[in-house]
């Protein structure tokens, strides 16, 4: 156990704010930092103007945005990652076979991470990349790696997430996110309509290592017009199984 002396309490409030910055929330005041990074304002101000004089956020006089030397931060964390060394081929290829965009993600406690990507076509109104982050709860990636926690810890994950109804599709209610994260494991995919954003479905299966543990989640996305429902589980849920299973050999 790591004494309280030996933390440096003022990196831990910089890192919320950074973490205070999303694709929804691009850019932030004081006091909207400092709401979603749950400080007191006078702490947020001094982050957030120390950030902006390091150059990792720049400041209009109102508003933050943070500036692509963050990057550094995230960059050097996947280049250590064997994960998207592994999987960027392979996403490649069945990108190309079935001429749709695909993406591996990692959850990162209500979030998930994208880790590796290949784009045949954007299919949502904000840019994916690696370091792209979404809501656990109403993505595909996000439920099948959630469907592979226990029951306890699923529920602790979805009262912590922030249950916003991104659409009128959007499932919010915890019970029955927690029926369908029970529905998601006994099937092995996870569907998605219309939940994250109008006009996109997606599917997603588990990435999992040769002890059945699941380390990632591989998704398929497009667009409504592009393929019913019944379409992405008779389309693109065999060769996304037959990416599972490769992968499961070399993932450890």
């Amino acid at each position: 156990m790591v004494s309280e002396r030996d933390l440096m309490g003022g990196l831990a409030k910089g890192l919320k704010v950074i973490e205070a910055f999303s694709a929804e929330h691009p850019r932030l005041s004081i006091s909207q930092a400092a709401e979603i990074a749950a400080l007191d304002r006078a702490t947020t101000r001094r982050c957030l103007l120390t950030l902006a004089e390091l150059g990792y956020a720049a400041y209009d006089g109102k508003y933050f945005t943070v500036t692509p030397k963050v990057l550094r931060l995230g960059t050097g964390c996947l280049a250590t990652m064997p994960l998207p060394r592994i999987v960027q081929p392979l996403l490649d290829d069945l990108s190309i076979r079935i001429e749709q965009s695909t993406s591996v993600s990692i959850l990162d406690e209500t979030e998930i991470v994208y880790v590796a990507r290949a784009a045949q076509r954007r299919v949502m109104s904000i840019a994916l990349m690696p370091g792209s982050r979404l809501p656990a709860y109403c993505t595909s990636m996000g439920r099948v790696a959630l469907a592979a926690l226990d029951a306890e810890k699923r529920r602790v994950l979805l009262e912590k997430s922030h249950l916003d109804a991104r659409t009128e599709r959007t499932i919010t209610d915890i019970d029955a996110l927690m029926a369908e994260l029970e529905a998601t494991s006994a099937r092995g995919y996870a569907i998605i309509d219309q939940e994250v954003e109008i006009g996109l479905r997606s599917i997603a299966v588990p990435l999992q290592n040769l002890r059945g543990q699941t380390v990632a989640a591989l998704n398929v996305g497009l667009s409504v017009t592009s393929a019913s429902m019944e379409d992405l589980v008779n389309t693109y849920l065999p060769p996304l199984l037959d990416v599972q299973a490769d992968l499961r050999r070399m993932l450890v």
